[in-house]
């Protein structure tokens, strides 16, 4: 034991050396070569980069997506929404969170909702490192590339059996909320179908 510990420690302590005198080609280099690459990456590397990162990512079938920083306008519909959600979801014994909390949609893809419930505080699905699931997900339409919000997350959350995914636009002042429970969509302000929340 004593010998694989003094490997270690002179691995630990190389590698030190080097990083302090290197300069950033090398260590993004250095880096790019001790990460997996994309394709390989698996549940237990994911949260660890997103751990020990200041960026948001998101796993999706062994590659890493980066996210966009928040703008301004996106982190103000957040805001709004997550008041009223918390307003009425702590009143039904529930719990709200938002981005950024993993949400392990199966093996090989983590989602970063904007907006994560559940309706029950105790649900078991309620991870502290990251949710196996929740009752209703939200997010807001990121500009660098609506289709992962509108098109590719909806497949996801459905994948995950997410009873609601509720879609806010910015730039269109659009809500869609999706059920999985049936086909069926409808946008706010319009007659909806009864939903997991109980709003008309």
């Amino acid at each position: 034991m004593l010998w694989y510990f003094l490997a270690v420690s002179s691995v630990v302590r190389r590698t030190i050396s080097m990083v302090a005198n290197v300069g950033q080609a090398e260590l993004d280099a250095f880096t790019l070569e001790v990460l997996p690459p994309q394709g390989c990456w698996g549940d237990d590397a994911c949260p660890w980069l997103t751990d020990h990162t200041r960026r948001l990512v998101e796993l999706v079938d062994g590659c890493i997506e980066v996210l966009p920083m928040p703008t301004d306008g996106h982190q103000g519909a957040l805001h709004f929404l997550n008041q009223v959600f918390c307003a009425f979801v702590h009143g039904l014994g529930g719990t709200v969170r938002f981005a950024p909390l993993r949400l392990r949609i199966r093996q090989g893809k983590f989602r970063e909702p904007d907006l994560l419930l559940v309706l029950d505080a105790n649900d078991p699905r309620r991870q502290d490192r990251f949710w196996l699931g929740a009752d209703v997900v939200v997010e807001v339409v990121s500009t660098d590339r609506p289709a992962r919000d509108l098109v590719e997350k909806r497949q996801h959350y459905g994948e995950a059996g997410i009873a609601e995914y509720w879609i806010v636009d910015p730039t269109t002042e659009k809500m869609t909320v999706l059920l999985t429970s049936s086909t069926a969509s409808s946008d706010a302000g319009r007659g909806r179908p009864q939903r997991i929340l109980g709003v008309r």
